[in-house]
Order: C-alpha cells, then sequence, then structure tokens
C-alpha cells in the first residue's frame, strides 16, 4: 500500500479592519516542497511541478483561532479552498508594529484521517493598515518588480524563468527595493507605515516561490493577491472583470478612507486597468508608475494613452531613479 501524504493548510497573507476579519488559504497534501536557496535546474522544476500538482483536502472543516482565542469554523470548497469574511471586532493591542495579527488555522478534530501524523497548526497573518498611513500602495509583480517577460514572444520567457530558475536565481528589477521601502516609511519616517500589496495574474500555486523572492529581497511585506488556475476543462463561470481590476476594487471598498498609488508595467493590461480605476474613481488614486518593459509598439501606445490622460499623475518609469525623483516631487516620500 502507498503510505498516505501528510496534510498542510497554505495560509495566504490576507487584509482587513479592525472590525472584519478576511482569511484565505487552501487545504492540500503536503508535497515536500523545498525553496532552500542554491538549487538546480531539476528541483526547481520539481518544486514548480509539485505546486501545480498537489491534491487538494475538498470540503473538509477547519478552523481558525484568533490571538483573543475566538475560535472560527469554516469548510473548504471543492479545490481545497477557504475564503472567510466575517465582522468581529479585532483589538489592536494584537497588532505588531507594522500593522500585522497572527491567527493559527488547523484541520478540526476528527475531520481528518488520524492515522496521518503530521502538524495540525499553521500560522498565517492578516494586515490592518493604520488610519494614520498617508496613501496604500498596490503593486503588479510580474516585469514590475520581477523580470519575468510577460511581453515575450508566446511568453517563452515566463515559463523558462518561472520553471527553470529557483526564487533565489531570480533578479529583482533595478532599484525597486528601495523605491518600495521609501514609498513604506513614507515623508513621516517610520511614524506610520505605509500599507503594500501585490497582484498578479499568477495561479495561487506559486504563492510560496513568491513568497521566499518577497523576503529574500526585503520587498515590504504585504498581501500577495493571486487567482486560481484555470484548466482548459474548467467549467466554472469567468469572471465579468480582470483579476487586477477585481482586487484593486475591493481595495477602494475596504478601505474608503485610503488613497492608493498603482504601479504596474507596460507589458500587460495596467495601463488600461489603472487609468480606467482612475477616472472612475476621482482623488483615490494619487499616482500610476508603469515600468517600461524593452518593446517599442507596446512603449508608443503607453505613451499615447498618457498624453490623453489627466485624472492624477502618471510616469513611464525607465527607471527606479526616475520614480523616485517623482516621488519625492509630490511630497510622498523625503
Amino acid at each position: 500500500m502507498f503510505k498516505k501524504k501528510a496534510l498542510r493548510i497554505n495560509t495566504y497573507f490576507g487584509y482587513g479592519t479592525n472590525t472584519l476579519f478576511r482569511a484565505t488559504g487552501r487545504a492540500l497534501e503536503d508535497e515536500n516542497i523545498d525553496f532552500s536557496a542554491n538549487q538546480g535546474v531539476f528541483k526547481t522544476l520539481r518544486n514548480i511541478y509539485r505546486q501545480f500538482e498537489s491534491d487538494e483536502i475538498r470540503n473538509t472543516p477547519i478552523v481558525l483561532t484568533l490571538p483573543d482565542g475566538h475560535i472560527i469554523e469554516a469548510i473548504t470548497d471543492q479545490e481545497g479552498y477557504y475564503h472567510l469574511e466575517l465582522d468581529i471586532s479585532t483589538s489592536s493591542k494584537y497588532l505588531n508594529n507594522e500593522g500585522w495579527i497572527t491567527y493559527t488555522v488547523a484541520y478540526k478534530k476528527d475531520s481528518i484521517d488520524k492515522k496521518i501524523n503530521n502538524n495540525n497548526s499553521f500560522s498565517s497573518h492578516m494586515l490592518i493598515p493604520s488610519k494614520e498611513a498617508d496613501f496604500g500602495v498596490i503593486s503588479d509583480i510580474d516585469d514590475t518588480i520581477l523580470h519575468t517577460g510577460v511581453a515575450s514572444f508566446f511568453k517563452w520567457r515566463v515559463i523558462a524563468n518561472t520553471f527553470f530558475k529557483n526564487f533565489d536565481k531570480r533578479t529583482a528589477i533595478e532599484g525597486t527595493v528601495k523605491f518600495y521601502k521609501k514609498l513604506h516609511f513614507g515623508k513621516n519616517n517610520n511614524t506610520s507605515i505605509n500599507p503594500f500589496f501585490y497582484v498578479s495574474n499568477s495561479p495561487w500555486n506559486l504563492y510560496d516561490y513568491l513568497s521566499a523572492f518577497f523576503k529574500k529581497n526585503n520587498f515590504p511585506k504585504g498581501p500577495i493577491l493571486l487567482r486560481d488556475f484555470r484548466t482548459p476543462f474548467d467549467k466554472t463561470p469567468k469572471p465579468k472583470i480582470p483579476h487586477k481590476q477585481s482586487e484593486i476594487l475591493n481595495l477602494l471598498k475596504m478601505y474608503p478612507d485610503m488613497n492608493f498609488i498603482l504601479i504596474g508595467d507596460c507589458g500587460e493590461k495596467d495601463a488600461d486597468i489603472y487609468t480606467k480605476i482612475a477616472k472612475e474613481h476621482p482623488g483615490r488614486i494619487l499616482a500610476i508608475y508603469l515600468r517600461n518593459v524593452n518593446h517599442r509598439r507596446k512603449e508608443k501606445r503607453i505613451k499615447k494613452l498618457i498624453k490623453s490622460f489627466d485624472s492624477c499623475p502618471i510616469l513611464l518609469v525607465h527607471t527606479s531613479g526616475e520614480a523616485i525623483q517623482h516621488a519625492k516631487k509630490l511630497e510622498f516620500i523625503n
């Protein structure tokens, strides 16, 4: 007989408020994925394969425990995900100095095979932005902070970079860490932390990979908002609006008193999505930064779009130094 695999719960960083608790994650079989540094091509390919191949634990009761002992029960869906959004007051005494609250997730006792001997407590974090923050930052990932190649022919560079390069061999785009840290601390120098949110069309299967990359490069900690991986046989309805647009609109709704800076690239639809949101929500978007992707036709289109756009400041970024100077001029940073 085959030995049963241990179980795990992949918990994703979330965001909420003092009165709204939100949590997302996925229950899976543990594929023993190792994201240590200095791995070769074979181990990297194996890790990526295991992330996509892992079997979900469907329709299974789980339990979330907040720092104050509050217990929340939920059930995973057909793909092993859980999505919670509950009106619960959260005491500020449980927040760290950057606004994060820590909680645990576990399989409910007696809901899983007792013969599976593994850890049954998985830590996660939810961000509650300070009301003193000057603004929030929403950033794309691919070709905005991480060289990916979304503008390449047939996206061959995306495949090569993701499947054959371990996270520690991927490079952050020049100057992005410096620029993001300056935005994170803002003009008040640590008196209030400006929250970061990362959005990408990458699937949730790459969450651990991207988290490891962010941690290695010391990017500001923030929720990484990915999407479900769709196959050609997926019968679930397609989203009515693009994933990035949906996530940004959710953040605008969640934090009605907070304005945002949007950062993306010229490779896909960031410019169209960001400018549309800025037009439809006047005053909420303080600035838009679009990273150039060295594609002449795409750059020409973006320049034309920028020329006709006046809802908020917008900059086509060739170097992070340009973005830093622009942000200083607008008094976002010192």
